[in-house]
């Protein structure tokens, strides 16, 4: 498989987390698209490197990516604290678990967009929410879910965030 691609949305309020991920082989096009989030760094959007503590990268080496313009040091610090941790943590324990083949962990990368709300204040809800959308977002990459049957036998449910 050439990509694994990844959703998940966990919690509520201003710390819910909604990550998007893709999952594949560094000489593949996630391996491009990993490449690329470190070179282009953006103002409001700086994409990291997710680490376990300082000097200490998850692996599969993960790349975080804003989904939201960061508009100040309160939401800069969550990112770069308890999200970054939830992932890299998620990521960790997903190898641990076997999830993600250990023997791919240097293989593979991770491209993960992390979503914090401009009005985010628990990061204890922050790291909570953001290791269980990563952890379920991984999941569900490599298991290649949702099936289609289960998408078309949805379709017609009310999104949460959408008038209709």
């Amino acid at each position: 498989m050439a990509m694994f691609i990844g959703e998940a949305l966990a919690g509520d309020g201003n710390e819910i987390a909604h990550i998007d991920l893709l999952i594949g082989d560094k000489d593949g096009p996630v391996g491009q698209a990993f490449a690329n989030a470190l070179a282009d760094q953006k103002a409001g959007h700086s994409n990291l490197l997710a680490v376990v503590t300082p000097n200490l990268i998850c692996k599969p080496a993960t790349v975080m990516i804003t989904k939201v313009t960061i508009k100040g040091a309160t939401q800069a610090v969550q990112m770069f604290g308890p999200a970054q941790a939830a992932v890299a943590r998620a990521v960790c324990d997903c190898v641990a678990e076997g999830t993600i083949p250990k023997a791919k962990a240097d293989d593979y990368v991770i491209v993960c967009g992390v979503f914090i709300h401009w009005e985010a204040k628990d990061d204890t809800k922050i790291y909570d929410y953001n290791y269980a959308a990563t952890k379920l977002a991984i999941e569900r990459a490599m298991k290649g879910e949702p099936k289609i049957d289960e998408i078309l036998a949805k379709k017609g449910e009310k999104h949460p965030f959408s008038p209709k």
